[in-house]
Parts: C-alpha cells; structure tokens; sequence
C-alpha cells in the first residue's frame, strides 16, 4: 500500500520527535564536582557546626544525601591524587604539588564518554617546585589539564607558584593554554565561579562534567568581597583567622550560585552534583558545634580532624533526602563517575567502589572500611598507614583506637583493655594485604632543603 509523501513526511517526523524525547530522556546526567581546600566536616551547619552559615550547601544536603563518614588523606595534592585517579597514592603519589602525566584522571574517563570537560580553580600539579627533576618546559606547560581530560580550564598555579602571587585578591590565573593573566581589582573565587557558569551555559544541551576544585577556604585568611574591609583594596590581603567565617560563607555563596544558575537553564533535574572538601580545616581554626563541643582544624594530621570530610551528592529527582553513614573514601568517586556514565573499567587498576546506588538511595556495596597511605613529601616525615571502620582506627605501627570515644586519638588501646580483639584481627588483615611499605621509603630527600628556603 503506498502512503502519501505529505503522510510519511509527517510520520518521519514524528519518529525522528519521539527518538529525540527518548535520547534526552536516557541521556546520563551532567555532572559538577566541587571540592572546597582545607575545610573539615565541622564546618558546615548541617552536619552540627554552629560558628559558619552554610544555607546552600544545608539545602542540598537536605534535598540530597549527606554523607557522614567520607574520608580523604590529610593533605591537599594527595587527596587531590586520589580523588582524580581512583587510587591510594601508594600507586601514583610522586612529589607534592604534581600529578603525573600519565595517570588516566576522572576528566579523561568523562571526556571519553563523551562529555565536555571543564576543570576552574586550584591546580597546583604541574611540580613547580622540582626544578631539578623537571625540565621547565615540563613545569611550564600549559596545556597539563587537557593531557588531564579538560576541555577547558582557567586556574591558579597551573605555571606560577605561591610566591608569584595568591588565589584572591588580584589573583594570578592561567586561562585555556594562554599566558598568565593578573586579575587586577577582582577576587579569584568570583572569576573561577563565573568560568563555571559561562561553560554550563555554552555546553548546556549536555552532557558536561565540571570539576572545580576551590580555592577557598585556604589560607591566607582574608577578607571576601562580602567583607567590609574589600571596600579598601589596601586591606584586601590582610591576614586575620576572624576572616576564616567569611570565606567558608563566600564558599558556599558559591556553591549556591553554581545550584541557581543550574535552575535558570533548566538543568537540576539532570544534573549530579558532588560537593566535599580536599581534607581537614587548618590547626588555626577551632569552630564550635551545636552539641556544645569544639573542633580544631587538623590539616596534615591523621585523627578525624584532618581526614573527616563533608560529602554531599544531590541528584534532583533521583536522590532521596537522606542521610547515609556509609563509609567513604576518595578513591569512590571515579568509579561512582564511571558508573553515572556506564563506563565498564573493571579493566581498570582501581581502589575505589561506586556509591551511585547510594546517591539514589539503594543499598549498593558499602565498605567494610576505609584505607590511608599517608606520605605528604612536604616539610614533613609523618608517613604513616591507616584502615578503620566507624568505630575503630588501626596504625601500621599498631596503635589501635575507638575513635568516637577518643576522637583526638590520646590514649592508644592497649591488650590489656582491648574491648574488641576481632576488629583489630579484621583491620590487621586489611593493612596486611596491602603492597608491602616502609617508612625509610617514603622519606622526602628535599625536606631540610625546602625548610631552609
């Protein structure tokens, strides 16, 4: 039977609407990563913190899951490893301040699924600081975050160190491979923030992944535009903690503005967002909680303090409004990505386990614990090992603790009041399993020569 050309022109375009409907409909989730420097768990005012107002992060958490036992290493560039690798940094931690080359990232994995990559922030991976293992060329290379798996990136201390300039005020920025650029009169935050905003507005018919790795709240503690003394640009860079609570709020106005501008395009419902901190707030810091107690910021140390971290996941339609107290760790989040995405990478050399299920709300393949090779390579030797659960912490040097009874790790366990033999046999077997490790091995050779400079 022949059919009208007017009839088969319309019933083509019929299928061609309803192939579209079901394309956008199955279409994997954009995803934004935000990953905030140096701020612990206590911070923010849904997980119990009651000295700094965090509105938007609450509501996502509330809206989301809110995670309450994520942990990372102490330190920034190896939790920055970690996180972009899926790997404890016993497998790819060279040097502070450097990401090798040839380690595969979450941008490369999401940019091979097909989606625009974009990376606004710190960087701090490109091994400034090795003059003497690195050719300048090396350290210089601009272009180090698309060998990363980005599209697009505008950063700080991608090709200049601290000393050249901070992240804030006048902050230096490296923009997609060009020269440096000095952002006279304007605040980092704002220009990394509005990098993001501009990127999910080109790339919004999707998908996209946007990782942004904040500088704020590290150090230097200075004033926000939100401050009163921004108003005199002579003071933009004074040095007071009290300008700590300024920054973890301008942190999560932040955050908030990334969430509304994602509600102006139209794109919540099909968005994943992912928000933590890269490891405990600094020692300077104490924040009070609303249970009456206190926290110092334990950056660079292992107890909670240093590698309690906050960790929500909100997905708009797909996560429940829950609170999971699963245990996780930073080597999760490129498996979870691969999954979002449906990667198959069990070919994959990784350490980590999807938590989508639980983002959904599932039940998923939780851990039984959580694992930490620490070796900062930075004016430090607190090398060290560690494996827990939600109740007890085990060193490789054998101490052994019940960190909710002891949070600060003060007094080790010893055999005589040993409350639990089998969780030390249990955590003893995991630390075992791992690639044999010792102290003498980890040592930094530039120690001495870093603390004299």
């Amino acid at each position: 039977m022949d059919f009208p050309p007017r009839l088969l022109a319309a019933a083509a375009c019929l299928a061609c609407l309803a192939f579209s409907t079901l394309n956008a409909a199955e279409r994997p989730p954009n995803v934004v990563l935000i990953m905030a420097d140096d701020l612990g768990f206590e911070t923010l005012s849904c997980n119990g913190g009651a000295t700094y107002d965090t509105p938007n992060l609450d509501r996502l958490a509330a809206e989301g899951v809110r995670f309450t036992h994520c942990y990372s290493t102490p330190l920034c560039t190896p939790s920055r490893v970690q996180i972009m690798t899926g790997r404890y940094n016993f497998r790819n931690y060279d040097e502070f301040g450097y990401l090798d080359p040839k380690e595969k990232t979450f941008g490369n994995l999401m940019r091979h699924a097909g989606y625009a990559t974009c990376i606004a922030g710190k960087w701090q991976l490109n091994g400034l600081s090795y003059p003497e293992k690195y050719p300048e060329s090396f350290r210089m290379d601009r272009k180090r975050p698309h060998a990363a798996g980005f599209d697009q990136w505008c950063l700080w201390q991608l090709t200049r160190e601290r000393r050249d300039g901070e992240r804030f005020a006048n902050a230096l920025v490296d923009y997609n491979g060009e020269e440096f650029k000095r952002l006279e009169g304007g605040y980092g935050p704002d220009a990394f923030r509005d990098f993001i905003l501009n990127f999910i507005t080109e790339h919004k018919d999707g998908p996209f992944f946007v990782y942004y790795p904040m500088v704020l709240t590290h150090d230097p503690f200075v004033p926000t535009p939100d401050s009163p003394e921004w108003a005199d640009p002579k003071k933009r860079m004074k040095k007071d903690n009290r300008f700590f609570k300024d920054m973890v709020e301008y942190m999560d106005k932040n955050a908030g503005k990334i969430v509304a501008h994602l509600e102006k395009e139209g794109l919540m419902e099909n968005t994943l967002l992912i928000f933590t901190g890269d490891n405990g707030t600094k020692g300077s810091i104490t924040s009070k909680m609303r249970d009456g107690s206190t926290i110092t910021g334990g950056k660079g140390t292992t107890p909670d303090a240093g590698t309690h971290v906050p960790l929500i996941a909100c997905w708009r339609g797909k996560s429940p409004g829950a609170v999971c107290e699963d245990l996780i760790d930073f080597t999760d989040v490129y498996p979870t990505l691969a999954s979002v995405v449906g990667t198959d990478v069990s070919g994959e050399v990784l350490d980590g386990r999807s938590f989508l299920p639980q983002i959904r709300g599932e039940k998923g393949n939780p851990r039984d614990w959580v694992f930490c090779h620490y070796t900062p390579r930075w004016g430090s030797n607190d090398h060290t090992r560690f494996v827990r659960d939600h109740v007890y912490k085990l060193y490789i040097d054998g101490r052994f603790y019940n960190v909710p009874a002891d949070v600060l790790e003060k007094n080790a366990l010893t055999p005589e009041d040993m409350e639990n033999p089998a969780a030390r046999e249990r955590l003893q077997a995991v630390l075992d399993s791992m690639p044999p490790w010792t102290e003498e091995d980890a040592i930094n050779p530039r120690k001495k020569e870093r603390k004299s400079e």
